[in-house]
């Protein structure tokens, strides 16, 4: 989703630094997304990384004003008694030590620039719990309250933060997932530009009244059992 993501920013006239781990990947985007786009790598899980990849967007484009913490691995399907520890801390890693450099960045830059907004992508497993994914949901909903403690702190230095939970989005790792949508009350998987159109209201001032909130984009799954 990072890439419809950065598509629609760019779309509505931001400058957009894409900053991944997959080098090729990341430079073929900002390529396709034109002059309002520069990329640079990052591996979330190091903070000298984010330090170096803060530092490129600055000089590339001047002042942070958004931060979109995207990056997230599944990390695969494993009953509790057969996760391994390197197994639980890689999902660890990524999904929560990953989103909490990014904020710390983040927050150093803008409370320096005078305030921004900070988008944290999580999940409905950040608002509910599934059976043999224990390190992604204990991460997601760990995000979710890491967004609504710190918005608390950064308020007064106009920093805003909330948190993103797509429901089943298409993806290539969704297209073998039929039968989920049974379970969806709109009937439907959602697609990757409707997550980013919530993405594009909270990056931006339209959303000034929005801090520690999460926001879910899921076809109505979290709200209960569809009837028929």
């Amino acid at each position: 989703m990072g890439a419809a993501h950065a598509a629609r920013l760019v779309a509505e006239g931001a400058r957009v630094v894409v900053a991944d781990v997959l080098g090729e990947e990341g430079r073929a985007l900002a390529t396709e997304l034109g002059p309002s786009a520069a990329f640079t790598p990052l591996d979330v899980t190091e903070p000298d990384s984010w330090a170096a990849a803060l530092a490129h967007t600055q000089s590339t484009f001047g002042p942070l004003d958004v931060l979109v913490n995207n990056a997230g691995v599944g990390g695969g399907s494993s009953a509790l008694l057969d996760i391994t520890l390197a197994d639980w801390q890689r999902v660890i890693d990524v999904n929560l030590t990953g989103t909490f450099l990014g904020m710390q960045a983040a927050v150093r830059a803008m409370a320096a620039s005078g305030g921004g907004s900070i988008v944290n992508v999580s999940s409905i497993f950040g608002l509910r719990g599934m059976p043999v994914i224990h390190g992604y949901v204990a991460a997601k909903f760990a995000s979710r309250g890491l967004a609504k403690s710190v918005a608390l702190e950064v308020a007064g230095l106009g920093i805003r933060v909330n948190s993103v939970h797509p429901g089943m989005i298409v993806t290539p790792m969704t297209a073998s997932r039929a039968r989920d949508v049974l379970t969806i009350p709109l009937g439907r998987p959602g697609e990757s530009d409707e997550v980013s159109q919530l993405v594009l209201f909270l990056a931006s001032d339209e959303s000034s009244y929005c801090t520690g909130a999460e926001f879910t984009v899921d076809g109505g799954v979290t709200a209960g059992v569809p009837l028929g």
